[in-house]
């Protein structure tokens, strides 16, 4: 994936099938239906891949229970169905995970045991396992930290687990492997209309560069997620909210606090929503809130009522209590709610799944939906460009299409870091082979090598150091601390691969300490 070969695909293509503006789950899902079914589709992204929501979630892909509660059996279903599908086409990233739910009175034992049962069935045969009913000394054993005091049982339930981030880079890879043109860094500045006001390209500005291009297209598609209002501020006539953001927050602990390879799921909380506590890449991740945000930003900053919300729930069912100076990284994410209806709904009341606007100006928007279902909304937006813009029939190949990496990863090839590469390990390993200076650690206290780091400059589009440290290595998102330690480290490297001059580099690091300090709590800020 080289953003070079990518460039010179742009400028040599006079008019393309599909234009996507936004490199998220949603984005980058129709990025891979588009150029899989044949269409000439190109993708820009104003910032990085998945930079916003789509590096930021539970790192779950999953029907829903909540949605089960509510009675959205359809959602739950499509849910399940698209787990399944994911486990499959990306069986290097998914892994099956044991949830483990822990009753303190007698009837919620049966209550979720009923519950979960429903939730097996609805998976049919892409289950990844049965639910059950257990008792207190297997929950214990389960979940070694869990508070014993007035626990009376568990109930037990499979789900998917993976590296969101990690995902979002594959997915790109994908979409080129299958034809696509994908760019970072590439901002929408300006719709092109026709004189029946149809939109029929966009301008676009390399964000590096300055430079300016025009693109044609039959169908463009807005996959702009919290960022939707913006495009269509450009592209309607009187405006209007067409997405909320909610925000939900994860804290990330030491898997000290959760030493099992279990995750503990709470299915009410005092203020009746869900929290999960996550082993994710031998940390845990505690989260998360909803909360309805008046405004959206790149860097959302966790509120100090969400900070606190989620402390006291975990440690209401943690014996090894949580504090504030154990917040190892804290990162806040903004959902794409589509709008309300009615005025005055919660956001936990507001539609989880997707919608699709068709616009009198022809421009396709996509609303709402989840990673889980990252697919099937993409075969929607594809399946509804082919009629709104009469692009030639071809049918969706992407229910059995592999995704870049994809092989399958037993539990002991898990112990190695690298798992998340899949058939790529090799070529990093041979990078650390050829060049030994590669081989070091990124940071003393962690397996990541600058081999990593080389290979996402080289070959995943990282431009920068928050690319690297963030979503292709991980660790601002496991240990903010550790990755502000680093900042010189990679800075070097990135100016080096990508032959930058000394005044770039000491931008990029005083540009990455400052935004990496949003990942500390307030009084831990350096």
């Amino acid at each position: 994936m080289n953003r070079l070969e990518q460039l010179t695909k742009l400028q040599q293509t006079q008019n393309w099938d599909v234009i996507i503006i936004g490199g998220g789950a949603s984005g980058l899902g129709t990025a891979v239906d588009a150029a899989s079914r044949g269409y000439k589709t190109i993708l820009v992204e104003a910032v990085d891949f998945a930079k916003g929501t789509s590096s930021r979630s539970t790192k779950l892909v999953h029907g829903g229970v909540r949605y089960l509660e509510q009675g959205n059996i359809s959602l739950v279903k499509e849910a399940l169905k698209e787990r399944g599908l994911m486990a499959k086409n990306a069986a290097h990233l998914v892994r099956n995970m044991t949830f483990v739910i822990p009753n303190y009175n007698w009837w919620q034992g049966y209550f979720y045991t009923i519950g979960l049962t429903i939730y097996d069935v609805l998976s049919g045969r892409l289950s990844l396992g049965k639910s059950k009913y257990i008792s207190k000394k297997k929950t214990i054993e389960l979940l070694p930290t869990v508070e014993q005091r007035d626990l009376k049982s568990g109930v037990v339930y499979h789900d998917g687990q993976f590296d969101d981030a990690r995902m979002a880079i594959n997915l790109a890879q994908t979409a080129i492997e299958n034809g696509a043109c994908v760019l970072n860094y590439i901002k929408v500045i300006q719709l092109i209309k026709d004189k029946n006001h149809q939109i029929i390209g966009v301008v676009v500005e390399n964000k590096e560069s300055g430079e300016k291009f025009e693109l044609k297209g039959k169908a463009i598609i807005n996959a702009t997620g919290v960022f939707t209002n913006s495009i269509m501020k450009m592209n309607d006539k009187a405006y209007k909210k067409y997405v909320v953001p909610s925000q939900g927050i994860h804290l990330v602990f030491d898997k000290s606090f959760l030493p099992s390879e279990n995750a503990l799921m709470v299915p009410k909380t005092s203020d009746g929503r869900v929290l999960f506590a996550v082993p994710w890449h031998d940390k845990i991740v505690v989260g998360t809130t909803d909360t309805l945000i008046k405004s959206h930003s790149l860097e959302p900053i966790a509120l100090e009522k969400e900070i606190a919300f989620v402390l006291e729930t975990a440690q209401q069912y943690l014996s090894k209590k949580p504090t504030r100076a154990d917040v190892l990284s804290v990162f806040a994410g903004l959902r794409p709610l589509a709008a309300p209806e009615e005025k005055g709904q919660s956001t936990k009341e507001v539609s989880r799944s997707h919608k699709i606007i068709v616009s009198e100006t022809g421009l396709i928007t996509i609303t709402g939906g989840k990673w889980t279902t990252y697919r099937k909304i993409a075969e929607d937006i594809i399946n509804k460009a082919i009629t709104v813009h009469q692009l030639p029939k071809i049918a969706c190949k992407t229910e059995h299409l592999s995704i870049h990496g994809n092989t399958s990863t037993s539990d002991l090839k898990r112990k190695n870091h690298l798992y998340i590469y899949g058939t790529d390990i090799l070529e990093i390993v041979r990078l650390q082979e050829n060049q030994p200076e590669l081989n070091k650690k990124l940071h003393p206290n962690y397996d990541y090598t600058m081999a990593e780091v080389v290979w996402a400059i080289r070959n995943e589009m990282a431009r920068t150091i928050e690319d690297v440290l963030a979503r292709r290595v991980r660790l601002l998102f496991l240990d903010a601390r550790a990755a502000l330690e680093c900042t010189e480290k990679v800075g070097n490297l990135l100016a080096e691969e990508l032959g930058k001059d000394e005044l770039w580099k000491q931008n990029q690091i005083s540009t990455f300490k400052s935004l990496a300090k949003g990942f500390l709590l307030k009084e831990f800020q350096l």
